[in-house]
C-alpha cells in the first residue's frame, strides 16, 4: 500500500522504519531532509511538501510535536488537506488537541476524506520495537479498513471512539502519569528523610497492596461499577492513615502538597457521614465536580479486565 509520513523525528523516524521493514511504499516529509536520509536509502520517496504527500498516498500518517505543526501540516499552504483524494485516510498520531483534532477532521470530511487521531504511548523504546499503543478515535469503519497498517506500527492499535477520543484517552494517560509522579516524589522523599533507604523502600512498597497492582487497576473493584459499599478498606481508617503521613512530614520538614490534597478530600468525604464506606469514596466527590456519574455495567467491565489482563510471566 502507498503511505505518506511527515515528521521524522525521534518517534515518527522509528514508526516510519517499521511501515517499511512491512513492506509498504513510503513517501516522506519532514522539515529537515536529513532526518529522511535513512528512509531514502530503504526506497522511500521524498516528496516537497505535505501536499505532495498527500497527493502520493492512500493513507497519511503525521507525528509532529504538537498542535500549531499539526494545524499547519494539515490545513496550512500546501497543507494536506489540498492534496487528500477523496476517500483517502489521515491519521495523526501526535499528542494533540482534542479541538483541533475536531475542526481538522471536519474540513477533511468537507473534502471527501478521512481524519482519525491516533496517538502512541509506548516511548522510543516501544516505537523502535513496535511495541506501542495506538489509541484511535473517528470512524470505526476506516479504522477496522486501515487495522493491519497499523499494526506495522504498533501492537496495540485500538478503536476509543469518535474523533478526538484517542486525543482525549492520550491526555489522560499522561497527566495521571505526571501526577502520579509528583506525589511518588512526595512520598519517597518522606520515606527517605524518616530513615529509610531508598531501595529497600521501593522493595517494600513494590510488593504492598497498591504496589502489586498496574497502575490503573485501582479504578476497577470501585470507582468504575460505582460501588463503595461494603468498603474493602474503610474511609475512616485510609483518613487515618493519611493523617499520620502527613504529620510526619510536619515533624520531619517535607513539603506533602499532594498528600494534604489527599487528606482534604478524604475529610470532606468524612464530613459526607461516609467514614463507614470504602476509602475510594471520596473519589465521588470529584464526579460531583465534573458533573460526571461513573457507573459501569460488571459484566462489560469484567470483559475488559479479561482482554487486558497481563500475562503471566
Amino acid at each position: 500500500m502507498q503511505l505518506g509520513f511527515i515528521g521524522l523525528g525521534t518517534m515518527g523516524a522509528s514508526m516510519a522504519a517499521n511501515l517499511q521493514k512491512a513492506g509498504h511504499k513510503l513517501t516522506v516529509f519532514d522539515i529537515s531532509r536529513a532526518a529522511a536520509e535513512p528512509h531514502l536509502v530503504a526506497g522511500a520517496v521524498w516528496a516537497a511538501s505535505p501536499r505532495a504527500v498527500a497527493e502520493a498516498s492512500e493513507i497519511v500518517f503525521t507525528s509532529l510535536p504538537g498542535p500549531p505543526e499539526v494545524e499547519q501540516v494539515a490545513l496550512g499552504a500546501d497543507g494536506l488537506l489540498g492534496g487528500m483524494r477523496r476517500d483517502a485516510v489521515y491519521f495523526d498520531l501526535s499528542t494533540n488537541s482534542p479541538s483541533v483534532v475536531r475542526r481538522i477532521h471536519r474540513d477533511f470530511a468537507i473534502r471527501g476524506a478521512h481524519m482519525l487521531d491516533a496517538p502512541v504511548s509506548g516511548g522510543p523504546r516501544g516505537a523502535r520495537t513496535g511495541e506501542l499503543a495506538l489509541w484511535v478515535g473517528g470512524e470505526r469503519a476506516v479504522f477496522d479498513r486501515c487495522k493491519t497498517v497499523l499494526d506495522a506500527i504498533g501492537d496495540e492499535a485500538r478503536h476509543i471512539g469518535p474523533i478526538g477520543a484517542g486525543t482525549v484517552a492520550k491526555l489522560v494517560h499522561n497527566c495521571a502519569g505526571y501526577a502520579i509522579q509528583c506525589a511518588l516524589a512526595e512520598v519517597f522523599t518522606l520515606g527517605v528523610k524518616g530513615g529509610v533507604d531508598p531501595l529497600a523502600l521501593f522493595e517494600a512498597v513494590r510488593m504492598g497492596a497498591v504496589g502489586r497492582r498496574r497502575t490503573f487497576d485501582g479504578l476497577v473493584d470501585q470507582f468504575l461499577r460505582g460501588v463503595y459499599d461494603p468498603p474493602a478498606f474503610a474511609l475512616r481508617l485510609a483518613h487515618k492513615d493519611v493523617s499520620l503521613a502527613t504529620a510526619l512530614g510536619r515533624e520531619l520538614g517535607v513539603p506533602m502538597r499532594a498528600a494534604n490534597l489527599a487528606l482534604e478530600e478524604m475529610t470532606e468525604a468524612m464530613n459526607r457521614g461516609w467514614s463507614g464506606r470504602d476509602s475510594r469514596v471520596a473519589m465521588l466527590l470529584q464526579e460531583e465536580r465534573a458533573g460526571v456519574t461513573i457507573k459501569v455495567d460488571p459484566d462489560r467491565l469484567a470483559s475488559v479486565v479479561e482482554r487486558i489482563r497481563p500475562p503471566k510471566s
